[in-house]
């Protein structure tokens, strides 16, 4: 959009809205508008030379295109150059202030860590640059957790790395202020002798305020397995890492994908599969929780105390098991729903170029399991004549995680991926749909919607404009944004 164009369209919504005495409208489109005029007047960007300095923008409009038809939502772009693995999280969290924020984090396709600070109200953004050239690799993503002093604790590392790496920055955050990064040194020495894989994938930290607001940080760490470390000075230091995972006898070589949700009190739900689909024959979902300091199944059967860590995946409950008809199957976001009885999404693959999404709900006896859509093929764009390395990249779902009756899913829609909300009042037997994005040009995958939300904050859904992506070490992608008004 030009500076013309800005003001002239300033001009007409102030002459229009003036007729009709809609102030607040007015108001709050004229504050989008000029926040524009001033990002284009100014010539803010995001670039290759931030440095660690934290810049300010605004969200722009996103521009189709292809001809699309009239729609009532605003799709606006958060960064043009930003990607997320599905592993690594919280990718995005809601703030407890009254400014209506929310910070997200991503890599840049040349591997720089940064991260983004959305006042959703207004469309201002914040950007900093954490670290420069960290790993070009979308799993090195960060995950967010804020603490009980509100200062932004941010973790993450590199795809195959040695250390788990810390860094915040200070409330109020009137501007992003990440420092000095801390690389914790997490292995036991008498661990890795059980477990002898030494390698570190993703970082995932929670806050529980009823364990005296102990920071738990888990990964994919010693012996290629879910590991669990804590911290209980904010971050500062963490206990040696343990794997709360594995199969038994041990297999250094199998690795369970695990995804989490807290309701940030004394919880934390966890889901996991055997391993990764492309290398298991049959790849099983299950369920456990954390609470208390012991793990436990989903109606409430004690898995096993801290200290006699790990279980294995059969000591869970079973949500999905594999068969070679249905298929191998992969995990993508879990919440709870009013009774506290976990929900989740997953995919099944029968074909892999057949990816089938599946929303579940444990009653309290039984998990109520139902296919939603078939939601395409891998999304990667393979060059032709190449075998896809990846043919189990869904394009992703994110359930809402205060009205988890609602889904944001990206499926294929005539051969583009496109951002849909699907939404059900009895447990997944019967849907209502509606598009976000159509008739892309380029495909919209992974979305997610923000954790840690409150009642009054809207649905911001973010997700990834793949202009490119070939492999996760091979993108040219940005993010995008809108606030679902209806939830």
């Amino acid at each position: 959009m030009n500076l013309k164009s800005v003001f002239v369209s300033v001009y007409l919504l102030l002459s229009i809205q003036l007729k009709g005495n809609n102030k607040p409208m007015l108001l709050k489109k004229s504050i989008v508008l000029l926040l524009m005029a001033f990002h284009t007047v100014t010539g803010y960007a995001q670039s290759e030379d931030l440095g660690n300095k934290s810049i300010v923008t605004s969200a722009e409009e996103e521009q189709s295109q292809k001809p699309q038809e009239k729609k009532d939502i605003s799709i606006l772009k958060l960064t043009s150059n930003g990607s997320w693995c599905w592993f690594s999280g919280p990718r995005a969290i809601y703030l407890d202030n009254d400014r209506n924020e929310l910070i997200t984090g991503w890599i840049t396709s040349n591997g720089c860590l940064e991260a983004g600070l959305l006042n959703y109200n207004t469309g201002k953004v914040q950007f900093q640059r954490v670290e420069s050239k960290l790993d070009k690799d979308d799993h090195a993503n960060p995950g967010f957790a804020e603490l009980s002093n509100h200062d932004i604790l941010m973790a993450y590392s590199k795809h195959f790395d040695h250390k788990v790496r810390i860094n915040k920055t200070p409330a109020p955050l009137e501007t992003l202020q990440f420092g000095r990064t801390i690389e914790h040194n997490i292995y036991d020495a008498e661990e890795l002798e059980r477990y002898p894989n030494k390698r570190v994938t993703y970082a995932n930290p929670f806050r529980l305020e009823k364990e005296n607001n102990r920071i738990y940080c888990f990964g994919r760490w010693t012996g290629y397995k879910p590991n669990i470390t804590w911290s209980d000075d904010n971050g500062q230091t963490f206990v040696k890492s343990k794997v709360f995972i594995t199969n038994i006898p041990f297999d250094s070589n199998n690795r369970p994908y695990v995804c989490y949700y807290t309701d940030g009190q004394s919880k934390i739900h966890i889901l996991f599969t055997d391993g990764h689909p492309r290398n298991e024959p049959l790849n099983s979902v299950y369920y456990a929780c954390y609470e208390k300091g012991a793990f436990w199944q989903a109606d409430g059967t004690k898995i096993c105390d801290m200290n006699n860590i790990p279980f294995e995946p059969e000591d869970a409950t079973l949500v999905y098991k594999a068969t070679k008809e249905n298929g191998r199957a992969w995990i993508y976001d879990l919440s709870v729903d009013k009774e506290g009885h976990p929900v989740i999404l997953y995919a099944r693959y029968p074909e892999e170029t057949a990816h089938f999404y599946h929303y579940a709900v444990f009653d309290g006896c039984h998990w109520i399991d139902n296919r939603m859509c078939h939601a395409g093929k891998w999304f990667p764009q393979t060059p032709k004549g190449q075998v896809e390395p990846e043919p189990h990249y869904s394009a992703g779902m994110s359930l809402h995680p205060l009205q988890p009756g609602i889904v944001y899913l990206s499926r294929d829609v005539e051969g583009t991926f496109e951002i849909e909300k699907w939404v059900t009042s009895d447990r997944g037997k019967n849907w209502e749909n509606k598009a976000i994005t159509q008739n892309s040009k380029y495909d919209n995958v992974r979305p997610l919607v923000p954790k840690n939300m409150k009642t009054d904050d809207p649905a911001v859904v973010l997700w990834m404009v793949a202009k490119k992506y070939r492999h996760y070490t091979d993108y040219k992608t940005r993010i995008n944004y809108l606030i679902d008004e209806e939830n």
